[in-house]
C-alpha cells in the first residue's frame, strides 16, 4: 500500500515505515502531523484517485528531524559588464516517519 501526497508544492510517494524529507512544516520533533492533501492511494484492491473518495484520506506522520539542507551556490554573471554575484542558500526541511495511511 502506498499513497501520493502533496506538501510544500511537491508530490511525494510514501509507504508506511518510510522516512521522507519535505519542505519545512511547523511542529516539534516527536509530534504527530497529518498530511491531508492525498492525491492517490494504491491498495491491494486497486488504485483510488477520485477526489471525492480521497476527501477523508490522510497520512499520519511523526516528525523525526528539523534541519537545513546542504549549501548550494547561486552564481550570477553578465559577460563583458564586470558584474558577478555569488550567494549561498540552505533550504529548511522536515524529516517525517510515515506511520499509517488512512482512507
Amino acid at each position: 500500500m502506498y499513497a501520493v501526497v502533496a506538501t510544500g508544492g511537491k508530490q511525494v510517494r510514501v509507504e508506511p515505515g518510510d522516512r521522507v524529507r519535505v519542505e519545512r512544516l511547523e511542529g516539534e520533533v516527536g509530534s504527530t502531523v497529518n498530511l491531508d492533501e492525498v492525491k492517490l492511494i494504491a491498495k491491494d484492491e486497486g488504485i483510488v484517485a477520485e477526489p471525492s473518495a480521497l476527501e477523508s484520506a490522510k497520512v499520519v506522520c511523526t516528525i523525526t528531524d528539523q534541519g537545513r539542507g546542504k549549501k548550494i551556490r547561486v552564481f550570477k554573471r553578465k559577460r563583458r559588464k564586470g558584474y558577478s554575484r555569488l550567494r549561498g542558500h540552505r533550504q529548511y526541511y522536515t524529516e517525517l516517519q510515515i506511520d499509517s495511511i488512512e482512507g
